[in-house]
């Protein structure tokens, strides 16, 4: 590494209304180094980062290139320096094709009528795909995509920026465990080839794979640091929070009431063929495995009604349930916490209070009129029982940190009291401090009479937080694990298609 670092930020500090978001916060980046930066959600990573970007201004503070004072007022301002952002939340263009999205806003023309080069773009994003391992044509429309192989063409954009800094934000949060790896070993091709790489993760085994050093931000603030001989998983989480946290399966309390919830003959647009049938008791967790496209979250969306073609018999208490959209689901007591937190789960532009009384808005009100003061009452009784870091209940959801935001949606459905909890990967981008709490209201919930569905790529959470795991491999459950036979073994045989006797038999 150079005597120099390539970036310098000093001193830096930016102010939100009500909110000091960075107080005098430093990084240093050297060339080619893997800086992973950490910290709980609200800590300031996220804000640092976009004013790095050019997406935020901060109001002190210096940032340094190659040792010379810059001002990155803009995002082209931060690209022309040779930065890129690989964002948190998913900033693509979903009617338009791969390659569209990533050459938007520097396509080539043709001269003289300055028509854009298709031919060029696709041409030039075929080998970006290549390398990422991404097995679809650039001419694919990213509405056709996963949220995982949308990730991709995000990473993919940066590259072909051929950028000095990459910043990627959570950039795992929507890969399987296969392109994660690969992401991983890009990451490392990245540092040798000269490439600095700011990693901002929650999932700290990443972190302890790819980083040469550590820095964690909490409450604003620099916290502490760590050198690639002093990375652990202890000292992180130690740094970030102050204190140790476990996250280790808790046994229910509750007694279960077998086949309380039943599902039978669900079918979903991906998997039009195969329906798929399950139980699950009262006061029970039952996690949903299986590799991305497996059909879990299009499973789910067909039982709440939000698949036309769903058709699924559903009864909850020997009821039998006609759900035919996802008011019918809410009706019911049947709650959905969706992935895509920000698309399907907010209206980023409400407030805190309007998000959380959105669905059960009737109830607030008379003659017509919407009752502020209840609405209050309610959405502050969410914010102080899930730790939202918020000025208030009056700040618009926008200008909240991704794990914020999540629990912004848990709340609104947490304040109707659920019969059936769907939660599609609830800790996607939360912070470790910050996903034990979730897990506990998980298991409370359950103690206390609901159905909890829970939907995980993180095979930890999978097998940490589930009482059985129900494993799906294209459009079909392969197999239910009791909690005695929860290993990651079994739930990657089933996973896979195999079943755990064929398995065995197999090792034999």
């Amino acid at each position: 590494m150079a005597n120099t670092p390539l970036l310098q930020m000093r001193g830096v500090q930016k102010r939100f209304p009500g909110v000091i978001a960075l107080d005098n916060v430093s990084l240093e980046v050297g060339q080619g180094e893997v800086v992973a930066l950490c910290g709980e959600n609200g800590a300031g990573k996220s804000t640092m980062m976009k004013i790095l970007g050019g997406v935020y201004q901060p109001d002190g503070g210096e940032i340094l290139v190659d040792g010379r004072p810059v001002q990155i007022n803009n995002v082209v301002d931060a690209m022309k320096l040779g930065i890129a952002f690989i964002h948190q939340e998913l900033n693509v263009l979903d009617n338009l094709d791969v390659a569209a999205n990533v050459f938007l806003g520097r396509e080539p023309l043709i001269t003289p009528f300055k028509l854009i080069d298709r031919k060029k773009i696709h041409a030039d994003t075929e080998p970006l795909l290549q390398r990422l391992g991404l097995n679809i044509s650039s001419r694919t429309r990213l509405d056709k995509l996963s949220l995982a192989q949308q990730q991709m063409v995000e990473i993919a954009k940066a590259l072909s920026l051929n950028a000095r800094i990459i910043i990627m934000d959570e950039p795992t949060s929507s890969l399987t465990l296969t392109e994660t790896e690969r992401l991983l070993e890009l990451v490392g091709e990245l540092s040798k080839s000269g490439v600095s790489v700011v990693y901002i993760s929650h999932r700290l085994a990443e972190v302890d794979h790819c980083a040469d050093r550590v820095v964690v931000f909490r409450d604003g603030k620099n916290a502490g640091g760590l050198d690639r001989p002093e990375i652990s998983h202890d000292r992180i989480v130690s740094l970030m929070v102050g204190r140790e946290i476990k996250s280790f399966y808790a046994a229910s309390t509750a007694v279960k009431t077998p086949g309380y919830f039943k599902v039978r003959n669900a079918q979903s647009g991906r998997y039009p063929s195969k329906t798929v049938s399950f139980d699950a008791a009262r006061g029970e967790i039952l996690g949903f495995a299986g590799l991305v496209g497996a059909g879990r979250s299009e499973l789910v969306k067909a039982v709440v009604g939000l698949d036309p073609n769903g058709g699924a018999e559903v009864t909850i208490g020997g009821e039998t349930l006609k759900i035919s959209s996802p008011r019918d689901a809410i009706g019911h007591g049947i709650y959905l916490v969706p992935e895509d937190r920000r698309g399907e789960g907010l209206v980023t532009s409400m407030t805190v209070r309007e998000n959380t009384t959105l669905p059960s808005l009737e109830k607030f009100t008379q003659l017509f009129m919407i009752r502020r003061d209840q609405e209050t009452k309610v959405a502050n009784e969410q914010i102080a029982s899930l730790k939202v870091k918020t000025p208030g209940c009056e700040t618009r959801v926008l200008n909240l940190s991704g794990g914020n935001q999540q629990k912004v949606v848990l709340g609104k459905w947490l304040s109707m009291s659920p019969k059936v909890m769907i939660l599609d990967e609830p800790t996607r981008g939360i912070d470790v401090g910050a996903k034990a709490e979730i897990y506990k209201i998980m298991r409370t919930l359950a103690d206390n009479g609901a159905v909890i569905l829970m939907i995980s790529s993180d095979m930890e959470e999978v097998l940490n937080v589930s009482d059985r795991v129900a494993v799906m491999h294209e459009g079909r459950i392969t197999g239910v694990l009791d909690r005695a036979d929860c290993n990651e073994e079994n739930v990657m045989n089933l996973a896979v298609g195999k079943t755990i006797a064929a398995a065995k038999a197999a090792a034999n």
